[in-house]
């Protein structure tokens, strides 16, 4: 099990510094947006590629920040119900929902979008809008997206079953609890001091 929490952590280490690098994209797709909108109505100048560099940025945000979305415990999950569970039952939910359907989900999106982009690349695909961008690169990011989330699905499985196993600490632990601890410290300093007595 050592070798697996071995390869489990350089995993974590990769989508960890490729989810931070590219969460910045979000500012850049900000600033590009806002620049485009501010040519266009001040000089009435349009570009097609300017706004599908905008949909580019955050389709590498969403795609390649996926995998520490998800090593960070940030996904989507009914957390009212979900909370009401003994550890033991969420800890299996996890394996279970990572064996039966993250993994082949994300190996079904490998396998049909590695001919989707090679097909791309191999006609140079461009933009139907005149003057907009190569269409390829953004087809290769949906592979790439998919390849790291299956990595951080693979890394997902191994610590939760080494939890299980009592081998490690669930890092995750409490997170929820202290989310809601926050929440209400920060609730009693705006509520109003009449409502507090």
């Amino acid at each position: 099990m050592s070798a697996l929490l071995a390869i489990s952590r350089a995993i974590d280490a990769v989508n960890s510094r490729l989810g931070r690098w590219c969460a910045w994209l979000i500012l850049v797709a900000v600033v590009v947006s806002a620049v485009n909108a501010i040519i266009r109505k001040v000089f009435d100048v349009s570009s097609n590629s300017w706004l599908e560099l905008q949909w580019v940025l955050f389709g590498v945000v969403f795609l390649l920040c996926s995998p520490w979305t998800l090593l960070t415990n940030e996904h989507i999950r009914i957390d009212i119900i979900n909370g009401q569970l003994p550890k033991r039952v969420r800890d299996w939910i996890d394996i279970i929902g990572h064996v039966f359907f993250l993994l082949p989900f994300t190996i079904v999106m490998i396998v049909t979008a590695a001919p989707f982009a090679a097909r791309s690349y191999e006609i140079n695909e461009q933009s139907s809008s005149a003057g907009g961008l190569p269409q390829w690169p953004a087809k290769f990011l949906i592979l790439l997206g998919f390849i790291f989330l299956f990595f951080q699905a693979i890394s997902e499985l191994i610590k939760r079953v080494a939890i299980l196993r009592g081998d490690i600490e669930d890092p995750h632990e409490g997170s929820g609890q202290q989310a809601e601890a926050e929440v209400e410290r920060l609730l009693e300093q705006v509520e109003p001091p009449a409502h507090r007595a």
